[in-house]
């Protein structure tokens, strides 16, 4: 797999390579919903931004992340991040996650543009067979979006992670296949239209 840096464009948003530039950006995104207080999500806020780039950057050196800032097309402002992570070249799978949006672009089409986007991606250049997503079982929103997007729900993982808090997360994990691609791209494609 080609894992190099990479800007995609689509409809509302632009995901461009991240960068230590986008730091300040970032935080004000955030700052819009003050989205780090949900307690089961990792937006970083102004003492965890930094963490939470140099987690990105050292996955990427690794081969295992392809870290985005997510820009709104039309404002050329920075509305959160997204990213390619757990890449496993070996056996053509990859997960998307870390994404999260200024609290003004969620529930718009900007998610359903940046998946369309990523997916493309990886199915059509990487050549993937399968992308995963995951996230907590208390992020209700966000399962709910995973399933609009067409994947599919594979299981939960029990006690898979400690918070930094202390708390023990469950985290459910969701695929879409490459079997399953061209439906998946037709249904965004269909929302994107509407």
């Amino acid at each position: 797999m080609d894992l190099s840096p990479i800007t995609l464009e689509g409809q509302f948003v632009k995901l461009v390579p991240l960068t230590l530039e986008h730091r300040d950006a970032l935080v004000n995104a955030a700052s819009d919903g003050k989205l780090w207080e949900l307690w089961f999500t990792s937006v970083p806020n102004e003492e965890r931004v930094d963490d939470y780039l140099n987690m990105a950057f050292e996955q990427q050196s690794l081969g295992r992340a392809i870290p985005f800032a997510v820009i709104d097309k039309h404002t050329d402002e920075v509305i959160g991040s997204t990213r390619f992570c757990n890449i496993d070249s070996k056996n053509r799978r990859l997960e998307i996650g870390y994404t999260w949006y200024a609290k003004r672009f969620q529930r718009t089409g900007v998610n359903t543009d940046c998946k369309k986007l990523l997916l493309s991606y990886a199915f059509e250049i990487l050549n993937v067979i399968a992308v995963e997503f995951r996230t907590h079982w208390h992020n209700q929103a966000s399962r709910n979006a995973i399933a609009r997007l067409g994947a599919k729900q594979d299981g939960v993982l029990r006690n898979h992670q400690i918070m930094a808090d202390g708390c023990v997360r469950d985290t459910v994990v969701f695929s879409i296949i490459d079997g399953e691609w061209p439906m998946v791209k037709r249904s965004l494609e269909f929302k994107l239209a509407c």
